[in-house]
């Protein structure tokens, strides 16, 4: 098995990116980049399927259910030409954000790191294969918190497809082997509270399941407390 697909272990990186479907800018009341925007995550954070997200004391955590990209060979500069070779394959994700300590923090202008980077708040699935994958940009990603639909959209509704997002990236921070690309969400994010049970699906357009992804979410007791 290749480093790439061992990513929640070996990959050194999680690259998330903002306001990549036009309904999730909307619905958060955000402007539109006229590039890619993005942050990162530690590994640290990554959650297999079937674990517990902890929401941390004071906060409010809000699901964003995301197609993520695993990269199979790293490079600095990639064109958008090049792009699908340095691709290994993809994962589906949840980017958990404590969104009420991200509203404080924005106002204040400071880093979203800790809102992003608590651990447990990166559930992820199983790699699939690029071979599994006809178009990354025609797939279906869904979430239900206890079985009543949140979120379901289409990739096919990204601002900035995948060869601009690793071209981008790229110009900017060295991607390598194994490391994680989210590639924004769709609309319908909202809060999720202890003892909610989610599920995720990730489908191709005959509706054949690719990829599904589950947990559930429980109060952190120790650790840090959010006071606005």
């Amino acid at each position: 098995m290749s480093a790439a697909a061992q990513f929640v272990r070996q990959g050194k990186k999680i690259v998330a990116i903002g306001r990549n479907y036009s309904d999730h800018i909307k619905e958060l009341n955000n402007a539109k980049t006229k590039e890619p925007f993005f942050f990162l995550k530690p590994t640290t954070s990554y959650l297999p399927t079937g674990g517990k997200v902890e929401i941390p004391r004071g906060i409010i955590a809000h699901h964003e259910v995301e197609l993520g990209l695993v990269i199979g060979k790293g490079g600095r500069d990639i064109s958008q030409d090049a792009a699908e070779s340095h691709i290994a394959g993809y994962a589906l994700a949840v980017d958990m954000t404590a969104r009420n300590m991200q509203d404080e923090v924005k106002k204040k202008g400071l880093p979203w790191s800790a809102v992003k980077g608590f651990d447990t708040f990166t559930p992820i699935g199983s790699f699939i294969p690029k071979s599994a994958v006809s178009d990354a940009h025609d797939l279906t990603l869904s979430l239900k918190i206890n079985g009543a639909i949140k979120q379901n959209g289409t990739t096919g509704d990204m601002i900035f497809r995948i060869p601009r997002l690793i071209e981008h990236i790229s110009s900017i921070v060295t991607l390598e082997e194994g490391d994680l690309i989210l590639t924004g969400t769709p609309s319908g994010v909202g809060p999720v509270n202890p003892g909610d049970s989610i599920e995720c699906v990730l489908a191709d357009p005959t509706g054949k399941v690719l990829a599904e992804l589950n947990f559930t979410a429980e109060s952190r007791s120790g650790g840090y407390q959010f006071t606005p």
